[in-house]
């Protein structure tokens, strides 16, 4: 059996093999997002060995197998695949749910800032944000814009509001700070929402 200089390259060319009955457009694009995953991963855990990141990914077949079922390219979720319980599990929530979640974490703050508004605002922001970065509808780079616009951005400007004003109030200058954050956010939602796969 040939051993291989580049793993990544190898790990890629199954895949395309195994998922060419995807539109080639398609399979572009599930290659390129599986190559950034890969370089993302090398450059958060410089020591990770290249073969567990690619076992983290899973088997080319399954993924393959699970691209096809969500396109409706290969047979639906069947048991013969070895990924369809995967595809499955991996679609279970819409895409509306994180971008509502995340959304409404701003307005319940302002409107219940005395009655715990705050920590179920900040509950639902965190929820969405990890509803976010675990689903399957968006690229790596759209989850890392998503997350910094509608959870880090937002919530540092509140913690630096909270921290120079004495938290935010009724008076003008917390409403407009709460009205940007929810702007930011809701047009953040909105442009996630337009860029989602189907």
């Amino acid at each position: 059996m040939k051993t291989s200089q580049d793993p990544v390259r190898d790990y890629l060319s199954a895949v395309e093999r195994e998922a060419s009955a995807l539109p080639a457009d398609r399979r572009q694009e599930l290659l390129a997002d599986l190559a950034e995953h890969i370089e993302v991963t090398r450059a958060e855990r410089p020591d990770a060995v290249i073969g567990e990141i690619l076992a983290e990914l899973g088997d080319p077949r399954t993924i393959a197998a699970t691209a096809l079922a969500e396109s409706g390219a290969g047979p639906a979720a069947s048991p013969a695949w070895g990924g369809a319980d995967d595809s499955v599990r991996r679609g279970k929530v819409h895409p509306l749910v994180p971008l509502l979640l995340l959304v409404l974490a701003q307005p319940v703050g302002m409107v219940l800032p005395d009655e715990g508004g705050s920590l179920i605002g900040g509950l639902l922001r965190i929820t969405g944000a990890v509803l976010l970065c675990t689903s399957v509808h968006w690229t790596t780079a759209r989850k890392t814009v998503g997350v910094l616009l509608t959870f880090a951005l937002p919530g540092i400007a509140m913690a630096v509001w909270n921290l120079t004003d004495g938290g935010p109030s009724g008076d003008g200058p917390a409403l407009v700070a709460n009205l940007a954050a929810l702007v930011l956010t809701a047009g953040t939602a909105a442009w996630l929402w337009r860029v989602r796969r189907a």
